[in-house]
């Protein structure tokens, strides 16, 4: 049997078992992540070479994290993903990595202790944002601008508690911010608040600072609530 005919069997008794691997990759990935306590999830490049400034304050920042009482989540690739678990792997803390399937086969970096692979990149997504305290955005590329602006659209429509947001490099993210103001703000396409969902930074300490005063302050809000 060829062609469309096929095709429509195919789809009709291969989909409904889509669902159960969906919702084992759920069950497994919310078992593993409520284990480790409080998060901040960190985004970058997986191209940055070690060479570069910027890989060295992601190393920085995840030693910071976990000298904080975080544990540091990344994608458990290269780059950026691979310095800020070596911070935390190093300073003794825990070093997540969410691995994702691809074409092009991504290994986890060595300096990961907790390690989940995902076949569906919306379940790995949805673990970034319920587990974290926090996100800090290096510079990145598409997977990095993805996270940046699901997690501001989240907190913008209160689909989520607003967590503290940081973008690392006021040269590398100046000019979308700017741009978001002059344009999307400007055509009032967003709020006028809407620009005051993240936080620009250059410095490891002071984007981790900035992420365990407003972490507090949520946590006691939640409290009082």
């Amino acid at each position: 049997m060829n062609g469309p005919i096929r095709q429509v069997i195919d789809f009709t008794t291969e989909e409904p078992w889509r669902i159960f691997r969906i919702m084992a990759e759920f069950v497994d990935s919310f078992e593993e992540m409520s284990k480790i306590g409080p998060a901040v999830s960190v985004f970058g490049s997986a191209r940055t070479p070690y060479t570069d400034p910027w890989y060295g304050k992601a190393d920085q920042l995840g030693g910071l994290l976990v000298k904080n009482g975080y544990a540091a989540v990344t994608g458990g690739g290269p780059g950026i993903m691979e310095a800020v678990n070596k911070g935390a792997f190093e300073a003794g803390g825990i070093s997540v990595g969410l691995n994702i399937e691809l074409p092009h086969e991504q290994k986890p970096n060595p300096y990961v202790n907790r390690l989940m692979n995902f076949r569906y990149f919306f379940v790995r997504k949805v673990c970034f944002v319920k587990y974290a305290s926090g996100f800090v955005l290096f510079p990145g590329g598409y997977g990095t601008l993805d996270e940046f602006f699901e997690s501001i659209t989240l907190i913008q429509t209160e689909r989520v508690i607003r967590f503290p947001v940081v973008l690392m490099g006021h040269e590398y993210w100046g000019g979308l911010v700017k741009w978001m103001d002059e344009r999307v703000r400007a055509a009032q396409l967003i709020g006028s608040g809407d620009l005051e969902l993240f936080h620009l930074s250059d410095n490891s300490q002071e984007a981790v600072d900035f992420i365990v005063s407003r972490d507090r302050a949520r946590r006691a809000a939640l409290k009082q609530a």
